[in-house]
């Protein structure tokens, strides 16, 4: 089995991945890593929580001259929350190298970021706004970066970001730039920034479903004769050693379901788009430290929520897309951890469901309520009816 030492690692690095715990890479860092330390630049699509900040980080610690007061590496991501723990890793990597690393992100004071630039920082970790804010009132030159990295891309797009992360990948210089993009799922736009951007990629997949290629394991839960309430009170009553994260689709909705879990005594935080940063913040401290098991959240409102700790996923509502659920299961199962996603599918939901199904190019397990399996139909051929067979078919299982 690969370990770090057999990479080319400076010994800062190696004594930081000891003084962290760290002794064999996930399969993100044992296939992107060597690439990436001979110059290449890479497409890594592999989950959230499958290691994917060692994986960039460390060639990019390699790739520093801390002689150097020039920016020579920057790292865009979608989230503040996802900056913060990116630079927290990236802070523990450096310690000791006279590296220096700038964090930038909205919703704080420019004023201490500005200091921090102009002292002198060779790394930068940001959010788009942030970023194109700095170079807009020129605190911020980004023409000397050499190592670039767009972590979480496909979120990026999702957030609406697209534009913002073009205009600033366009303000460094092409020639001698070594970039790498990492995502978990590849919609358009992210194909289209790698091929604009990216020169001659190396392309590294992993499971999507399974964060850094272990299982996850999957239930989706036929919901015909009980309300969708009731079975997740069931589910939450279950002992478990980790945290839940429960997904509905509105902030409404979400509201709504936590609101009524708390009143049922569950010890319930609720995570929505239109709570303040500060809110935000405290709510996800509780969740990490574990004073609160389970979290109600909305599908924007989770995003680069890395939590190690999570034990199920269960999604009471589902998403819109197979990539969300991608990004969904992906809060569980990290950094080799056992992870279970469980999906609650109603007859209304069917349509949706065959959907993301097809978009996953793979059917997943289905049970009932009591956990028992539940055999699949046997095709029939389709005779007409549309939307009303599909109905009749469905209705001939409950």
């Amino acid at each position: 089995m690969t370990s770090f030492r057999d990479f080319a690692l400076r010994a800062s690095s190696l004594k930081a991945l000891e003084a962290m715990q760290i002794t064999l890479p996930t399969p993100i860092q044992a296939a992107a890593i060597p690439p990436l330390l001979q110059g290449r630049d890479i497409i890594g699509q592999a989950c959230t929580g499958s290691g994917k900040t060692l994986a960039f980080g460390l060639p990019l610690v390699e790739s520093i001259d801390a002689g150097s007061r020039d920016l020579q590496a920057l790292v865009l991501v979608p989230t503040r929350e996802l900056a913060q723990q990116v630079a927290g890793v990236m802070e523990l990597i450096t310690a000791g190298t006279g590296i220096r690393l700038a964090l930038l992100y909205g919703g704080q004071a420019i004023g201490p970021q500005q200091d921090a630039l102009r002292r002198g920082c060779q790394i930068v970790v940001g959010t788009p706004g942030r970023i194109l804010d700095h170079l807009a009132r020129r605190t911020l030159r980004t023409e000397s970066v050499r190592y670039l990295v767009l972590d979480e891309a496909d979120e990026m797009l999702d957030r609406g970001f697209a534009p913002d992360v073009e205009r600033i990948v366009a303000t460094t210089t092409p020639h001698g730039r070594q970039t790498s993009l990492f995502s978990a799922t590849t919609p358009e736009w992210v194909e289209k920034v790698a091929a604009r951007y990216l020169k001659n990629p190396l392309l590294i997949q992993m499971d999507l479903e399974a964060g850094d290629g272990l299982s996850i394991e999957h239930e989706v839960c036929e919901v015909w004769h009980e309300e969708k309430f009731d079975v997740l009170r069931k589910l939450l009553d279950q002992e478990t050693a980790g945290a839940t994260l429960v997904f509905g689709r509105t902030k409404h909705g979400v509201r709504n379901l936590g609101q009524k879990l708390i009143r049922l005594g569950y010890a319930v935080d609720v995570l929505q788009g239109n709570l303040s940063q500060a809110q935000r913040d405290q709510v996800i401290r509780r969740f990490r430290s574990g004073s609160t098991p389970i979290l109600v959240a909305t599908n924007v409102a989770a995003r680069g929520l890395d939590v190690l700790h999570i034990e199920r996923v269960i999604n009471y509502e589902l998403p819109e897309t197979h990539e969300l659920f991608t990004h969904r299961v992906g809060r569980t199962g990290r950094m080799g951890r056992a992870g279970r996603a469980i999906t609650l599918l109603g007859p209304a939901d069917l349509p949706k469901w065959h959907e993301i199904e097809r978009g996953l190019g793979r059917k997943l397990p289905r049970v009932t309520p009591d956990g028992e399996a539940v055999r699949p139909l046997p095709s029939v051929p389709f005779r007409g009816g549309g939307r009303r067979f599909a109905r009749r078919r469905s209705a001939s299982r409950i």
